[in-house]
């Protein structure tokens, strides 16, 4: 259970939101007919050895609301409040992610990061206004909204998720704590319009690093995520100490050191403003690289090739980020294979 109550949850964020987090995606056996708990503990152990403060445990592939209750289990008793668990709510439909959130409540999350089903169509900033009051209200923990391009919300306002509906949430809903403020984006105007007008009264997060570390320099963020940063080893949590401690120099060192790296995550997710979805199995890779378990995932999923693979490789060599040595067919077994 949450350590906070609903009318406490921006308290709670902003004493407690703090540091990088960055993502898990569940591991499974090599059948596939399971969850890998050895795989998924690996991966809950180097989040905490690399200094990531919390994760989001991603919903977004194909995964049972049974085992999605295991994945909580294991994460939450690996972790053992040394890492903060962030529920991915990122089911089918509003009944689903009621029945997932139940889940996330009893077994240890402590802040939701509310996506939007892929068959949400609203016409109106009313519709979205709607759905996200409906999640809000159905749960006592902590919100962090979320404003960005995927989930086509631009016909209704280009900044993804308007100001307006964010002011109506926030003054309506006590457990709106946060905004994952990438709206608009790759312009940065969507988490400088929130900082400017929320950030007094709820957590405003870039999770981007690539915009992230020039911002905290201009406008100090106690907390970054959710991001597939595990590709950057524990060099994000780093850089991110650096901020904190304003060496900024040394953050901007640390920042162009790793741009080759940068600029590979860059290439190999340009599809993303097309397709409106991120690859997956792409992300687990890049953990992989850096020691996280890897290992196969389920239809449907995005595939990998040695062009994807070898250019990320490349990146953080370029970096001074030693990858594994494992040829890269390694990774759809797994450290732990299951």
């Amino acid at each position: 259970m949450a350590r906070y109550k609903r009318h406490e949850a921006r308290e709670w964020a902003r004493e407690h939101l703090r540091g990088v987090a960055n993502v898990v995606i569940p591991s499974y056996t090599r059948d596939l007919k399971r969850l890998n708990e050895q795989g998924i503990r690996h991966d809950l152990r180097l989040e905490i050895e690399y200094g990531f403060a919390g994760t989001l445990l991603v919903s977004e592939v194909a995964i049972t609301l049974d085992e999605y209750r295991q994945f909580f289990e294991w994460a939450a008793d690996e972790a053992k409040g040394r890492l903060m668990l962030i529920h991915h709510a990122s089911w089918n439909d509003l009944e689903e992610n009621l029945e997932a959130v139940r889940i996330a409540e009893a077994n240890g999350a402590e802040l939701i990061l509310l996506s939007y089903p892929p068959n949400f169509y609203p016409t109106s900033a009313q519709d979205i206004y709607d759905y996200t009051r409906a999640f809000c209200d159905a749960t006592s923990l902590a919100v962090m909204l979320f404003p960005v391009p995927l989930w086509g919300f631009d016909r209704v306002h280009p900044a993804d998720i308007e100001s307006a509906v964010i002011r109506r949430l926030i003054n309506n809903c006590p457990n709106v704590a946060a905004v994952k403020a990438e709206g608009g984006m790759p312009s940065i105007m969507g988490f400088v319009e929130c900082h400017r007008l929320f950030g007094k009264e709820i957590v405003v997060t870039c999770p981007l690093e690539a915009d992230m570390v020039p911002l905290a320099q201009l406008a100090p963020m106690r907390f970054s995520g959710t991001s597939n940063t595990e590709y950057f080893g524990p060099t994000i949590p780093r850089i991110f100490r650096l901020l904190q401690a304003e060496r900024y120099d040394e953050a901007t060192r640390l920042y162009w050191q790793i741009h080759p790296a940068r600029k590979a995550n860059q290439a190999a997710n340009a599809y993303v403003s097309q397709t409106l979805f991120l690859h997956r199995m792409l992300w687990k890779f890049q953990g992989w690289l850096n020691g996280f378990n890897g290992g196969p995932l389920r239809r449907p999923t995005m595939r990998l090739n040695d062009g994807h693979m070898n250019m990320l490789r490349q990146g953080l060599e370029k970096s001074g980020i030693k990858p594994t040595a494992d040829p890269n067919g390694a990774f759809f077994v797994g450290r732990n294979p299951g």
